[in-house]
């Protein structure tokens, strides 16, 4: 199923005195960084970004129905401490699943989130395990950057490391299922796309994909241009398996990348004015992904149909690039967006202390 275009009407700015009706803030008390959607619930996630060891997780609820500025709000019973700053945080994607929430810092944790009671009086999550993969001979395990939960094999979890390693983690015995040193410089991103199949990007400069049946050799499908420029963040799109998108270090691109062709991007996304730091693609659409940067600005893509071009390796975007459909100007510097799946008219954006809605 196709998303449809985003309409202008939503590109409003979050500085005008009108209140947007597509746009909706919560503001907390510490700067916020990690942000995720329940996939049952409508429930929002948020982690704060303080240097210090005493962080917090927020959960903010909203009505995805009959929006309004009352609707979207934290639930304090339901937030709770956090040890360091949340590098990631996200929910178990299976519906069906009991209600978890993970979370990367100095280890994983695993949450127990139960979301059928948003009242005052509801329990606040609880710490179910913590996985973390020190070695034998030393106190401290290396940070993690980011991690992913596979959507297919559930019971599998993937982090990335600031040790060059990539770790699968079996969740449910709360143990290592392998662990495999997957580039030659810190690992900054980690994306599941099938049920033993994952992408890192690396401080490297290096997208390469594994396959758990041949852990010994991996794919590189894309290297950055300039040689050691690291890449920041990946997206592989879970509803077309063919395409992933890359962020680089101080760039303003979003690279698109067609695994069947590696090595030339598909397309390069240029229309950000400074750095991009967040890129999520439409939970239910192909060809849609979102953007997010330094210059406050949150850009919604459409990629021609066209892509990937016939010829391989050339790209399926003319040379004077496209202009995304829909361009939303949050006033601030943007740090993360997610896209809810289970309500793909909805999307979140992160700058300073607010979360905002957006109705896409």
């Amino acid at each position: 199923m196709d998303l449809p275009k985003p309409t202008s009407t939503a590109a409003s700015s979050a500085g005008t005195e009108t209140p947007n009706p597509h746009a909706f803030t919560c503001e907390l008390p510490h700067s916020i960084y990690a942000l995720a959607f329940s996939p049952t619930a409508p429930v929002l996630a948020s982690g704060s970004f303080l240097e210090d060891l005493h962080n917090r997780v927020s959960l903010l609820s909203f009505d995805p129905v009959r929006p309004s500025a009352a609707s979207f709000r934290a639930l304090p019973a339901l937030s709770f401490d956090h040890p360091y700053p949340p590098t990631k945080l996200q929910f178990n994607p299976c519906a069906a699943a009991p209600s978890l929430l993970a979370s990367s810092a100095d280890t994983l944790r695993i949450w127990h989130a139960p979301l059928d009671d948003l009242s005052a009086s509801a329990a606040p999550p609880e710490l179910r395990s913590v996985l973390d993969n020190r070695k034998a001979s030393s106190e401290f395990s290396a940070p993690l950057t980011s991690f992913d939960w596979n959507e297919v094999e559930p019971r599998r979890i993937g982090t990335a490391s600031i040790d060059t390693t990539c770790t699968v983690w079996d969740i449910d015995r709360g143990v290592v299922e392998t662990q495999l040193i997957a580039h030659d410089k810190a690992v900054h991103d980690i994306a599941w796309g099938e049920a033993g199949v994952f992408a890192s990007v690396s401080a490297d400069g290096s997208v390469r994909v594994f396959d758990l049946r041949d852990k010994e050799h991996s794919t590189i499908v894309y290297e950055s241009p300039r040689p050691d420029t690291p890449l920041l963040r990946l997206a592989w799109n879970r509803f077309d398996l063919r395409y992933m998108a890359a962020l680089l270090m101080d760039s303003s691109a979003v690279v698109v990348l067609d695994i069947r062709a590696p090595g030339v991007p598909v397309a390069e996304l240029h229309r950000h004015r400074a750095c991009a730091n967040a890129v999520a693609w439409a939970p239910q659409a192909s060809r849609h992904l979102c953007s997010a940067g330094d210059d406050g600005q949150a850009l919604i893509w459409e990629l021609p149909e066209t892509a990937p071009a016939p010829a391989p390796g050339a790209p399926a975007v003319p040379a004077e690039g496209i202009d995304p459909v829909l361009v939303y100007d949050a006033g601030a510097e943007i740090n993360q967006l997610q896209w809810a799946a289970a309500h793909p008219d909805w999307m979140a954006i992160a700058f300073e202390n607010k979360v905002q809605l957006l109705r896409v």
